[in-house]
This record gives C-alpha cells, structure tokens and sequence, in this order.
C-alpha cells in the first residue's frame, strides 16, 4: 500500500464496502459501513462511512453517513457528518445537511441545504471523466 494522499473521498472506500449493483433493488432499512449504490434503494440507511450513489442510482429515503457523493437521484433527506459532494449528474429533490457541501454545475438540488459548518456551499466545475 502506498501513502500517497487521496483527494478523493471515493479513494478512501474501505477494502469491503457494502454494494448494490446495477439492476438491483432494495426495500427496506439498512445499516452499514461504506455502501456503493448503482441500482435502486427505498428505505433508511445508516452508513457508518462513505456513502456513494452512483450516476443513474435512485434513492428514496432518508440516509445517513460519515461522507457522501451523490451522482444519482435522491427523494428524500441525506444527512452527512463531515463532506458532501453532489456531482452534475445528480438530481436531489430534499433536504441535504453536511458539515461541507459541494455541488458541481449542472447537478439539482430541489430543497434545503443546510451547511452545519456555517461556511458557504461550495459551487465548482466538474471536469472529471465519467
């Protein structure tokens, strides 16, 4: 293992995250360290970690994590202890609470943003290849 800094929070996913595919669909509560979603989810998550919902994921419910990328959509409420970072693809209609928030050009977010820091959202240009 090397100790180059990752920048990323995607880089810092843990060794075994917990991961619903693409195609796949879950219903119901779940509680968790990191988590990966490609497909689709209803229900509430505690995720005790890095949450990422992919580009074309959908979320409906409230989750709860450590840090968060959202690429996908989201009904519902994301509430992050440390970073959020909402990416251009992703369509959010709820309220999203996070210690920081970033949300690139392009991405909707139809709701409340709440950045417990007091700092400002943070608004960047996403230039990162899909």
């Amino acid at each position: 293992m090397t100790n180059t800094p990752r920048r990323r929070m995607t880089d810092r996913v843990g060794a075994s995250p917990t991961i619903v595919g693409v195609g796949a669909h879950f219903t119901g509560d779940l509680e968790c360290g990191d988590l990966v979603v490609g497909g689709s989810m209803r229900g509430d998550a505690q995720v005790n970690g890095s949450f990422t919902l992919s580009e074309g994921a959908r979320w409906e419910g409230e989750v709860r994590a450590t840090q968060a990328v959202i690429a996908g959509e989201v009904e519902g409420v994301v509430t992050v202890s440390e970073k959020l970072e909402i990416r251009k693809t992703a369509r959010v209609r709820g309220a999203v609470r996070a210690r920081s928030i970033a949300v690139a050009r392009g991405a909707v977010v139809e709701g409340e943003m709440v950045v417990t820091s007091g700092e400002s959202v943070l608004h960047f240009e996403e230039k990162r290849a899909g």
